[in-house]
């Protein structure tokens, strides 16, 4: 019965519609899409046959109840589905790319008439400052040619900045002083923030967006006081984690029966010695680390530094400033170099996961990005590093402990759903990082495979029955589905996709 419920789940989870433990029928939280899946459901006798999908119909929301329209979007949309020839492919990326702006984003302008954009990250209605800057990325190459959308991005900037300047150490934040569940941790809560778990990427994640945004636009005017201030909050937070003087302000505590969801050694975690890197009490699964100098995280702060520092020297013409982010960049670099190596005795010299600067490696790799594996990605590596070509390798066979292969996929997972359950978004960093077609094609086709009907792509699912997934409505997953797909076609890969097949 529990296969049963999982399969029709999976079936009209795009129609708002959710299978109860009784076997019942309800209706879910607001939703995600609206699609045409038929199902006919016997309540009575607990059974249930789902029609397959249409290609033809869509899964996204009336276009009455889009949060935000975009014509450079919908345009691309066409534009994309008019190349592909997989009916499937063409599904998926229509009901994908646009899953962000269609039922995340809610858009305003603030007090000074600025942009302002709060961005959920799908059923939690929340905003985190890493899925935020994910989630809109895409669109960013796509906002010379359409005002609204290049104002809700900025938007997006600003108030990730703003969050920043609240609380430096937050991951996640509510859309004003609303307070929440989590409002019992035993850390600095306030009302602003949703969540206080210390990540590096948070403060990585609005540096990429903001960067990439100028380079796309030319629009310096995010880059005010607020940016500068900002970017004070990030240097001060990095330079305080690098642990030189003990441990610092920040711990974290919470009543839960998850090891990962709390800090040890009341609320400090496990012990680091001073080396150049920057301590991370949680990845970017929200889970917290083993050992607290998060490798990919901290390859991440390196790049996110230099683009901080270009900004400031050019257009905000602090020189000083600019030359301290430089600096630090160049001296955690420089301790990846000497702690972050480990020599495997299959692989080779490879990076590992997490250290300590006591000589302990972490050896295994997560698939929330910053990842290892997509280091590239985040502009953290070159893909044709030696190093990161050993790691890749590591990560993506049976002696990473979080890398599954089952009868219907295979991919990275992690401690925060446990065994067997691969996230979609480690597959398409594998694509993403890839320069060989036939294992693109193979990562695509696994993606399609995958979906159990949906059309969209989910948090994780099981590597032996796909209908078995967490999560049904993750902007941020179905955005970088249709930006891998924008990718392949921009870089004249239009062949590849359509050699794509699906069951």
């Amino acid at each position: 019965m529990k296969k049963l419920l999982s399969a029709l789940s999976a079936c009209v989870a795009v129609a708002g519609i959710s299978a109860m433990a009784d076997g019942n029928v309800a209706m879910a939280q607001p939703v995600v899409v609206a699609g045409d899946v038929t199902v006919n459901a016997a309540v009575a006798d607990n059974t249930a046959v789902a029609v397959l999908p249409d290609y033809g119909v869509t899964r996204r929301p009336a276009k009455g109840k889009r949060l935000f329209s975009s014509k450079a979007v919908e345009r691309e949309i066409e534009r994309v589905k008019g190349l592909l020839t997989n009916p499937k492919m063409a599904w998926m990326f229509e009901n994908c790319f646009p899953n962000t702006i269609d039922t995340t984003v809610h858009y305003r302008t603030d007090e000074e008439g600025k942009p302002d954009t709060f961005v959920y990250t799908g059923d939690i209605h929340a905003m985190w400052l890493r899925d935020s800057g994910a989630q809109v990325w895409p669109y960013v190459q796509l906002a010379n040619s359409d005002k609204e959308l290049r104002d809700m991005i900025a938007g997006v900037i600003r108030r990730q900045l703003k969050c920043i300047m609240i609380d430096p150490y937050a991951n996640a934040f509510n859309d004003g002083p609303t307070g929440g569940e989590w409002m019992s941790d035993l850390t600095d809560m306030r009302p602003e923030v949703h969540e206080r778990k210390w990540e590096i990427d948070s403060l990585c994640y609005p540096i990429r967006l903001a960067y990439e945004y100028w380079k796309v636009t030319g629009d310096a005017s995010i880059f005010d006081d607020l940016w500068v201030a900002a970017m004070r909050r990030v240097y001060d937070t990095f330079t305080e984690q690098q642990r030189r003087n003990g441990h610092g302000s920040y711990t974290f505590q919470r009543k839960t029966e998850r090891a990962l969801d709390t800090l040890n050694n009341n609320g400090m975690g496990a012990p680091v010695k001073s080396c150049g890197l920057i301590a991370s009490s949680f990845r970017p699964s929200d889970d917290a680390t083993t050992l607290q100098f998060l490798v990919p995280s901290n390859f991440f702060a390196v790049s996110s530094l230099r683009k901080a520092a270009e900004i400031l020297a050019e257009v905000n013409g602090d020189k000083a400033f600019a030359a301290q982010c430089a600096a630090l960049a160049d001296e955690v670099e420089g301790a990846l170099k000497k702690h972050a190596v480990y020599n495997h005795p299959e692989f080779g010299d490879i990076y590992a996961f997490e250290v300590d600067g006591f000589g302990n490696h972490m050896l295994m790799d997560d698939a929330n990005v910053p990842s290892l594996l997509a280091m590239p990605y985040l502009d953290g590596m070159d893909a044709d590093d030696p190093v990161y070509r050993n790691t890749r390798r590591f990560v993506w066979s049976e002696n990473n402990p979080y890398f599954f292969r089952g009868v219907k996929g295979e991919g990275i997972g992690g401690p925060h759903v446990g065994y067997r359950m691969a996230w979609p978004m480690s597959i398409m960093m594998k694509a993403f990082t890839s320069a060989d077609d036939a294992e693109i094609r193979e990562c695509l086709e696994m993606l399609l495979a995958t979906d159990a009907g949906t059309g969209l792509i989910h948090e994780s699912f099981n590597v032996d029955d796909p209908t078995d997934f967490t999560r049904e409505w993750f902007a941020w997953q179905n955005t970088l589905f249709g930006e891998l797909v924008l990718k392949l076609v921009n870089g004249g890969k239009v062949d590849l996709l359509n050699s794509v097949e699906n069951d």
